[in-house]
């Protein structure tokens, strides 16, 4: 974006096109499931701290299971509560309910119930994901998948052509 804008405004010409960004009010930001002040990443050296895509069901059940709480056992979507935040807020993401229906939902239920929820809202979420995954990884799908690369490629190739031809004319330099 940044440099895309720094182009535009330096020649005087919308050359490129400036992505808008789609940042949805929940979700927008996942924690660490072991440690809601940390950002959730597929780095970290804790397996339990993230979702895989590909984590199978009950790893992902496992994995909400263990995730940071606190000892108040009350679902609210609080500061105070920065695990059970998380988990509202991966919750809302999914079944697009807002906070205060997640509340609600979950008022004078446990923990456990409540991770359990979440875990499996979240393995339904990812199954179609998954499923098309394994069906598209198959080796019977090799020619298939190289057909769609070439494709995609000739597409980009094309528009990435027309746009450059556009950068050396806005640039002053020679293009064939």
């Amino acid at each position: 974006r940044d440099i895309a804008r720094r182009y535009n405004s330096t020649y005087g010409k919308q050359v490129f096109t400036i992505p808008e960004a789609f940042i949805s009010e929940t979700g927008a930001k996942i924690m660490s499931l072991k440690d809601p002040e940390k950002k959730m990443s597929k780095s970290d050296s804790n397996p339990l701290a993230f979702i895989s895509l590909l984590d199978d069901r009950d790893t992902i059940i496992k994995k909400f299971k263990k995730a940071t709480t606190d000892s108040m056992n009350e679902v609210r979507f609080s500061d105070e509560q920065l695990g059970v935040k998380n988990l509202i807020n991966i919750y809302s993401s999914i079944t697009g309910k807002t906070p205060l229906e997640v509340e609600r939902e979950f008022e004078g239920i446990g923990y456990g119930k409540f991770k359990m929820a979440v875990g499996e809202t979240v393995a339904d979420a990812l199954e179609p994901i998954q499923k098309k995954y394994y069906e598209l990884e198959a080796p019977e799908n090799e020619e298939y998948i190289k057909n769609i690369l070439k494709q995609g490629a000739e597409i980009a190739s094309g528009k990435a052509r027309k746009t450059l031809k556009e950068v050396y004319e806005t640039t002053g330099f020679y293009s064939k």
